[in-house]
């Protein structure tokens, strides 16, 4: 499952909504008011697709947590496994995507499991979340 949990920019989500259809995955969104818009006109498909809206961020992943799924964040960290040492994943696994300039918010960096980080060799410190957030899905599902 990606959770975007705190998005800034509605074509993000249209593009990892197309992401999560190609994986097999779904979609979590926090329930801001222009989310509902963004994935409409993101649904490039035209078909349902499987979009959870969830409450606040922070509950519903220590929740997800203590069901036993793996929470996976894609951020840089001292312990981040790098994508291409990543397994695919071999059960419930929830790719935490943050706020495309801040980050995954420190409070919800302890309801990680694990992080992961995309190694860079431009000058760029981060992709944008949608394409970080594909590659991530690719490599938990196995496609990768």
């Amino acid at each position: 499952m990606a959770a975007p949990l705190w998005p800034m920019h509605g074509a993000n989500l249209g593009t990892l909504l197309r992401t999560c259809d190609a994986v097999g995955a779904c979609l979590a969104v926090p329930p801001f008011d222009w989310v509902n818009g963004a994935l409409e006109r993101g649904n490039t498909l035209r078909h349902p697709t499987c979009v959870h809206r969830i409450g606040s961020p922070l509950r519903w992943l220590d929740r997800e947590r203590r069901a036993g799924a793996h929470v996976l964040g894609v951020e840089l960290a001292d312990e981040a496994i790098r994508l291409a040492d990543l397994p695919a994943a071999r059960r419930r696994t929830i790719v935490v995507l943050g706020h495309e300039a801040d980050g995954i918010p420190p409070e919800a960096l302890n309801l990680l499991d694990a992080a992961v980080e995309i190694p860079m060799v431009g000058h760029g410190l981060s992709l944008n979340v949608a394409v970080a957030g594909s590659l991530v899905l690719y490599k938990v599902a196995g496609l990768l």
